[in-house]
C-alpha cells in the first residue's frame, strides 16, 4: 500500500524510497515485530481468558509436557496478524505472487484456527478431521498452484527447475499443478508436526523465511538470473518483503514463546507458515531446493510416515515416538538441547539451500 507514495515522488527524495524492495522489506520487519511487541501480551491474555484449560496436552505424549497443561494455545495468531498487516502495507499490491502467498497464508490459518477452536472447546487432542483439513488445504493449493502456473512466463510455468544444473527444467505438463498442491500441503503438515516443543518450530521457520526471501530477491532480478545461471522469475522479488514480515512477525512471537512458553502456536500458525513456505517455493520455482531448506520439516513428516506404516506391517516401532523430536526427548535430550540442536540444522540446510544459486 505504501508503496503508491512513489506517485508523490519526484525521483530524488524520500518518498523515493518506497521503490526500493529492500527498503520496503526492511519496513516490513519493523511493523511486524513491533506488532508482535505490542499486541502479543493482549492476545495472552485473551486466551488465557477464553480458552480455560488452554491446549489439551496427550496422554501418551513425553511426561514433561505434562506439566505445560493450562497453556493457551492460537499463538499463531499474533503472527498472521502481524504478517497481513504488514505485508498488505509495505508490499505492491498489483503483484500477483504477493495474493497467491497471502492466500496460502489465510487460508491454512483458517483450518488451523478451526482445529485449534474444536480442540480447546472441547478439551481433546482430537480437533477437526483430517481429511477435511486435507481436503479443504488440496483446495486452497489447486487455487495457489494454478494461479503460479498462469503468472510464470513461458516453459517455466508448468515446468520444475533443477538445483545444481545451469537452465535445467523438467516439464512436467498437467502434473505440475498437483505437485505444487503436494509441496503445499505438504510444506504445511510437514511444519504442523514439527510444532511439538516450546520455539522448535518457529525458529526453523524464520531461518527458512530468510533462505526462501533470498531466493525470491535473486530470481526476481535479471542480472542476478544471468550472473547465477538460474531461471529468472519476473516480480518474485516483492516476495521477500513477505518474508521479512514474516521473520519479524515470528521474532515478535518467539518472545512469548520462548521456553516456558506463555502461549503455543497452535495449528493456526503451524499450518499457515508451513503453506506460506510451501507456496513460495512454488511461485519461485524452487521446490526441490525447498526440500533441502526445509529439511527439519522433512525429517519430522519423514519420522511420522516411517513409524506409522512400519507399525502397521510389523507392530514394532522404529522410534521411540514420533515425530522424530519426541524420539529424542524419551533418549533424555533435555528440551532445551532439542530446540537449540534443530535450530543449528535448519541454519546449515539453509546455507546449503543458498548454495545452490551458485553451485551450477
Amino acid at each position: 500500500m505504501l508503496y503508491w507514495l512513489t506517485a508523490l515522488s519526484d525521483g530524488g527524495d524520500f518518498f523515493n524510497l518506497f521503490r526500493y524492495i529492500t527498503f520496503r522489506a526492511g519496513g516490513a520487519f519493523m511493523t511486524s515485530l513491533v506488532f508482535g511487541f505490542v499486541f502479543g501480551r493482549p492476545l495472552i491474555d485473551l486466551m488465557r481468558r477464553k480458552q480455560g484449560k488452554g491446549q489439551p496436552i496427550r496422554d501418551d505424549g513425553p511426561e514433561g509436557h505434562f506439566s505445560k497443561a493450562g497453556t493457551p494455545t492460537m499463538g499463531g495468531a499474533l503472527i498472521l496478524g502481524a504478517l497481513l498487516v504488514s505485508t498488505l502495507l509495505w508490499a505492491r499490491l498489483d503483484n500477483g505472487y504477493i495474493w497467491i502467498v497471502l492466500l496460502v497464508t489465510a487460508g491454512f490459518g483458517a483450518i488451523g484456527f478451526a482445529d485449534d477452536f474444536a480442540k480447546v472447546s472441547k478439551q481433546t487432542v482430537a480437533g477437526v478431521s483430517g481429511k477435511v483439513r486435507l481436503g479443504i488445504g488440496f483446495l486452497i493449493a489447486a487455487v495457489a498452484a494454478i494461479s503460479a502456473s498462469y503468472l510464470h512466463p513461458g516453459d517455466l510455468s508448468n515446468g520444475l527447475a533443477l538445483p545444481f544444473l545451469k537452465d535445467a527444467l523438467l516439464p512436467l505438463g498437467i502434473l505440475f499443478v498437483p505437485f505444487a498442491m503436494l509441496v503445499i500441503v505438504g510444506s504445511a503438515n510437514a511444519v504442523n508436526l514439527t510444532d511439538g516443543l516450546d520455539g522448535l518450530a518457529i525458529m526453523p521457520v524464520m531461518i527458512a523465511a530468510a533462505a526462501l526471501g533470498v531466493l525470491a530477491y535473486a530470481v526476481g532480478r535479471v542480472d542476478f538470473t544471468d550472473y547465477l545461471d538460474v531461471h529468472y522469475v519476473p516480480d518474485t522479488g516483492e516476495i521477500f518483503v513477505f518474508c521479512m514480515a514474516l521473520i519479524g512477525g515470528g521474532l515478535g512471537f518467539l518472545w512469548y514463546n520462548a521456553p516456558p512458553a506463555a502461549i503455543f502456536m497452535g495449528d493456526t500458525g503451524s499450518l499457515a507458515l508451513g503453506g506460506a513456505l510451501g507456496s513460495i517455493a512454488v511461485v519461485t520455482k524452487h521446490e526441490l531446493v525447498w526440500v533441502i531448506i526445509g529439511g527439519v520439516f522433512v525429517v519430522e513428516a519423514l519420522s511420522v510416515i516411517i513409524q506409522v506404516l512400519w507399525f502397521k506391517r510389523t507392530g514394532r516401532r522404529v522410534f521411540l515416538m514420533a515425530p522424530i523430536h519426541h524420539h529424542f526427548e524419551k533418549k533424555g535430550w533435555a528440551e532445551s538441547q532439542i530446540v537449540i540442536r534443530f535450530w543449528i540444522v535448519a541454519m546449515i540446510l539453509a546455507m546449503i539451500g543458498l548454495a545452490t544459486l551458485k553451485v551450477r
